[in-house]
């Protein structure tokens, strides 16, 4: 049997094309004993996998050159020589970039129940984007009712949650989304009490100006997916002790610089800035992914899924959500 699957072809120098990637046919091996054969139904595609793409060093190993690409994964077990797991479970992993990963069944892949909750969200809500969304918020945005939050990307995978988690907390909460349709979704379809269209305010005086509008206690909790300007903006209308998860900074992973406008904010106004990484707090996921699971399978957290055709069109996709183009989670679907 063969195996299709897409490996770093080269490192981009600046911003990445399709070029650095290799689509390649590869033969399966037979599995050994305690082996797990997984077919991929879905792969996911996220901003972390650009700093891996460099030799550089950062919270993520570097990947490894004509190599398969990493990433999350969920599929279905189509041939198991391990007594865990039986032909027909669903299981999330991190199979990578590939039609069929085979997986040693000892922590690379879990079960999952698809009966109330769609297998794709086990990458999405109740996978690692919303793991990310629930530990930031809880864990160090600390949620306390009547209190504003702030969160940038806020349609994305991670946003999303974030901004709907916190409405469930009793929060104020405020999302800064590009684009008219993706503020109407943050708004009318997530509950958000406000969102900001960043591209009507190219000027960032314009944009802070509209922060204002719809901050008027102020921001007390902050989720930071992007940096540079937005962050400048946020980080003025700052109440003191306010605490601030640093996510991401997608305006930066081409290598532009993202300077900080007014570092002196952090001082003045006690900020806490806590920068983190989920799969570092694997302690903590049963907890969140219960409580994502309930609030998903009840319909309380929503989510939007942007979903590409086939394993050929992964970097293509990829590529396009590095410049926002995606709506919600962005998906290859493999079968």
């Amino acid at each position: 049997m063969n195996n299709q699957r897409i490996v770093l072809a080269s490192r981009p120098a600046a911003e990445p094309t399709t070029a650095n990637f290799r689509l390649e046919e590869v033969a399966l091996a037979p599995l050994e004993d305690g082996q797990v054969r997984v077919k991929h139904h879905y792969l996911s595609l996220d901003p972390y996998m650009r700093g891996r793409m460099n030799d550089a060093k950062s919270y993520a190993q570097p990947q490894p050159l004509n190599e398969t690409m990493i990433g999350g994964t969920v599929g279905e077990v189509v041939e198991s020589r391990n007594a865990k797991f039986a032909v027909g479970d669903k299981v999330v992993g991190m199979g990578g970039w590939q039609q069929y990963s085979t997986a040693s069944g000892q922590a690379d892949i879990r079960r999952v129940d698809t009966t109330h909750i769609p297998l794709s969200a086990y990458l999405g809500s109740v996978g690692m984007p919303g793991m990310t969304a629930w530990y930031g918020l809880m864990k160090i945005c600390e949620p306390k009712a009547g209190e504003t939050v702030c969160v940038d990307a806020a349609s994305g995978a991670v946003g999303s949650v974030v901004g709907q988690l916190a409405k469930l907390k009793g929060m104020h909460v405020v999302g800064i989304a590009g684009g008219v349709e993706k503020c109407a979704y943050v708004k009318n379809e997530l509950g958000f009490d406000d969102c900001i269209d960043y591209k009507a305010f190219p000027d960032p005086k314009a944009f802070y100006n509209a922060l204002k509008v719809v901050t008027p206690r102020g921001i007390d909790c902050h989720f930071e997916n992007v940096g540079g300007t937005i962050m400048d903006a946020v980080m003025l209308r700052m109440n003191a002790f306010g605490r601030v998860a640093m996510c991401g900074m997608i305006s930066g992973y081409n290598g532009a610089p993202i300077p900080m406008m007014a570092p002196q904010l952090i001082l003045q106004s006690r900020l806490k800035f806590e920068g983190f990484i989920v799969s570092e707090h694997m302690d903590l996921w049963p907890q969140g992914l219960a409580e994502l699971g309930g609030y998903v399978a009840s319909g309380k957290i929503k989510f939007r899924e942007s979903i590409a055709d086939g394993l050929a069109n992964a970097p293509q996709s990829f590529l396009d959500l590095l410049k926002g183009k995606n709506f919600g989670k962005q998906l290859v679907k493999l079968v």
